[in-house]
């Protein structure tokens, strides 16, 4: 194959704009009759706010047709002997590059390229262009050349509209700003900017992600010296709009870092946003994750405002408390009244809790003192290691977000589908209710009242087991 080939590139470029964008637009449009919408192409117009990663959603159906209509210029040109090097790479670039840019649901093609050059409306499409598709649904087919929308009367009129105001458009302001970060080396992947097969999938080491390991390394090089957040997700619930940022790093930050947040509030005396961290929430996740009736429970974990109150809340219910370790012991009985602290015991033996309170550093050996059958709850941001095969454990705390919660389609570290941290949670709650308080510090806010407000706006309890 010849490394450059000027006919075979202009054949491509002709093939493209003549059958490729015509049989697009065509099973594009068909595929918008109801009996093919709903059952393909509606997971694709799943995400009426465009991601480029939503370019490549689609039904395994649809791939296949795409890639067969993507794929005429280069079958033509290989027949004909025009075929190049250059031609593939340019080719492909181009289609990853378009179709990218037309779900980005950024505008950013000056209005003076099409002021210059005219025809060219017809023959490249904008993100605002493609944004109507997703939106209105019965215009704007083509593929990256609109011309077949204008030829056949689908063209939706206000397209100019939106394309001008959207580059005269400062950016949303979000409501709420849930912030993250990444958690092993191998977690980028797991982004939506990483892999689809992964994201869409809770966090797990793979062996086959050893063979990119360099590739993961430089990653890590390249995040510790851009050292700024960045969006990685944009979704829309109710009146909110929301979008998470993550922070480049990798190591887990401990509550003493920064104080729950309250050193960030006394940088920024002045700071007109509130800053939530969602403990109470997670406490009323916990204290909901525990079977009814339970009268004993087993406490192990480093402790911290919410472990604290999750054992306080117990304790006043009349629930035994039991720890194995006497440092933890003492400091739990001092944040107790004297009443509630007659239901927490140091124990050395007969380890016949069914339900286990735990953090992230639970280690082997303790969870080996457990009793077959025991249910692992998990009170940290981060899960035990798992080695017990006989017992349960459930995810660490999490709430399952309604089905109008929009564009959530990967999954939050080791979190199944669908399914969203309890502190992440907390803010949006906090923002759709109106509280005008910070959670942060060794502060807590109302459990119950959080708790009720979380279900009443269509977050359930999610005691899945990890």
């Amino acid at each position: 194959m010849p490394l450059w080939r000027m006919d075979g590139l202009l054949l491509v470029f002709i093939i493209h704009i003549g059958p490729v964008e015509f049989l697009y637009y065509w099973l594009h449009r068909a595929l918008h009759h109801h009996f093919l919408y709903s059952r393909y192409h509606s997971h694709h117009h799943s995400s009426i706010v465009s991601q480029p990663h939503t370019a490549v959603i689609h039904p395994f159906a649809e791939h296949i047709a795409y890639y067969f209509i993507l794929g005429l210029p280069l079958m033509v040109t290989t027949f004909m002997g025009t075929i190049s090097i250059a031609t593939v790479a340019l080719y492909l670039t181009y289609i990853d590059f378009m179709n990218s840019m037309g779900h980005c649901n950024f505008e950013f093609t000056p209005k003076w390229v099409f002021d210059m050059i005219p025809p060219l409306k017809y023959l490249m499409y904008t993100p605002s262009y493609h944004s109507m598709h997703h939106t209105r649904f019965r215009t704007n087919y083509s593929l990256f050349m609109p011309f077949y929308d204008y030829i056949y009367g689908t063209m939706d009129e206000s397209t100019d509209i939106v394309y001008e105001s959207s580059l005269k458009k400062s950016e949303d302001v979000p409501d709420v700003v849930p912030l993250t970060h990444l958690t092993t080396l191998q977690s980028v992947y797991h982004l939506r900017l990483g892999f689809a097969s992964l994201a869409s999938n809770p966090l797990n080491s793979k062996w086959y992600m050893w063979l990119i390991w360099p590739l993961t390394c430089w990653s890590a090089l390249i995040a510790w010296a851009y050292g700024r957040t960045f969006i990685i997700e944009r979704n829309t619930f109710k009146k909110l709009k929301a979008k998470l940022w993550i922070v480049p790093c990798f190591k887990k930050e401990e509550e003493e870092f920064n104080r729950n947040g309250e050193i960030y509030l006394e940088k920024h005396p002045k700071l007109k946003v509130k800053v939530v961290d969602g403990s109470s929430l997670v406490v009323a996740v916990v204290l909901n994750s525990i079977p009814v009736g339970t009268s004993q429970v087993m406490f192990r974990g480093r402790l911290s405002k919410v472990a604290c109150s999750i054992v306080s809340a117990l304790c006043h219910k009349g629930i035994q408390v039991s720890t194995i370790r006497n440092i933890e012991y003492e400091k739990l009985k001092k944040s107790l009244t004297t009443e509630d602290g007659s239901n927490l015991a140091l124990i050395t033996n007969g380890f016949n809790q069914k339900v286990w309170l735990v953090g992230e550093d639970l280690t082997k050996d303790e969870q080996s003192m457990a009793s077959k059958g025991t249910i692992f709850v998990p009170f940290s941001q981060f899960p035990p290691k798992k080695i017990r095969n006989d017992c349960f454990y459930l995810n660490t705390p999490s709430l399952v977000a309604p089905k109008s919660f929009g564009n959530l389609h990967s999954c939050e570290n080791w979190l199944p589908r669908s399914v969203i941290s309890a502190r992440r949670v907390a803010g949006i709650v906090h923002a759709l209710e109106g509280w005008n308080v910070n959670e942060c510090g060794d502060e807590i806010f109302d459990v119950e009242k959080i708790w009720e407000a979380s279900l009443q706006h269509g977050f359930l309890p999610s005691k899945t087991f990890a």
